[in-house]
């Protein structure tokens, strides 16, 4: 890890830490030019997000392979990185009916750092190693380490211990892709399998990673679960189907997708989800395809959860 000098050498060469000539003025100006300033920037990040959907879509099929051998996505970051993988994972329970374990976020201080930064947490990289550890990481898993900067020695520890147990590896980072090809990275390099470089420049406040670099990385990591949920045939058309009714918002929900897929009326739809037991997905196929609820069971299993293979009474082989 970096101190001192060199820390100091390192942290002036990341796109990350330079200053915006947009906003050299910004403490001048009004709110309005302030806010114009700030959205003016923004509208860098979808674009530099598009650039890297070749490398998305290769994380995207390494989750998909870990979530097919029983594996596991673990997003692992500090501060803001952190707490924005911390997110994408717990809201893939209520949203996709996935089991907590599936998605889960490391963030660098443990849970007390997502509502209070722990300054110093994310400056040792055995401090990563050792989760990585304590979770028990295989070559089933994917690892993805959210850096901003790159430099974060917690998410290098982990990323570097993740691949020595075998896992496959992503990182998630805001500063050019050519930065891992200089000496100081080239040992984090060997370590990534994918690394995703939406390089959104500097931020309207020096350093403030919260904003563009957050902005971006909460844009790929939606993507990556997303696309990795629709793979897995937790979406039909474009709606949630695989939505545990755990409280009276998502019952209803869970009504109106039927509802809105197979025509019937809120009473009918309300019926076959009981007999259904709840299921949607099994709901969904009792009425399509007119069948028992035996027979919409079993071919969702042959069809491997995906609806719209199951309805057409067809096996679906994953590419």
């Amino acid at each position: 890890m970096a101190k001192g000098k060199d820390l100091f050498d390192q942290l002036q060469k990341l796109t990350t830490e330079q200053r915006n000539p947009a906003s050299m003025d910004i403490d001048a100006r009004t709110v309005d030019e302030i806010l114009n300033i700030i959205t003016d920037e923004d509208r860098r990040v979808p674009v530099a997000v598009k650039n890297q959907i070749p490398f998305i879509a290769k994380a995207v099929d390494h989750a998909v392979r870990a979530f097919k051998q029983g594996g596991r996505l673990i997003y692992v970051g500090a501060g803001t990185s952190g707490r924005l993988g911390v997110l994408d994972a717990v809201e893939c329970p209520p949203t996709y009916g996935t089991d907590p374990e599936m998605v889960q976020g490391m963030i660098a201080g443990g849970e007390k750092a997502m509502f209070r930064a722990q300054e110093g947490a994310e400056d040792k990289e055995e401090f990563g190693a050792e989760d990585i550890d304590k979770q028990k990481v295989s070559k089933k898993d994917v690892v993805c380490g959210i850096a901003a900067s790159m430099r974060t020695p917690y998410v290098i520890g982990a990323i570097k211990r993740a691949k020595e147990r075998g896992a496959a590896t992503i990182y998630v980072t805001t500063n050019p892709r050519s930065k891992f090809e200089s000496p100081e990275f080239a040992e984090l390099a060997r370590a990534v399998d994918v690394a995703i470089c939406p390089e959104v420049g500097p931020e309207i406040v020096m350093g403030s990673t919260r904003m563009k670099s957050g902005t971006a990385q909460k844009l790929v990591l939606n993507m990556i679960t997303t696309a990795a949920m629709i793979r897995l045939g937790k979406v039909y058309e474009n709606m949630m189907i695989d939505l545990q009714m755990t409280n009276q918002k998502l019952k209803e929900r869970a009504k109106r997708v039927v509802m809105t897929i197979t025509n019937v009326s809120y009473e009918e739809a309300a019926e076959f989800l009981e007999r259904a037991d709840g299921h949607v997905k099994t709901a969904l196929v009792m009425i399509k395809a007119r069948v028992s609820k035996a027979d919409a069971q079993e071919r969702l299993k042959k069809a491997d959860g995906f609806v719209r293979a199951a309805i057409d009474g067809k096996t679906y082989r994953i590419s």
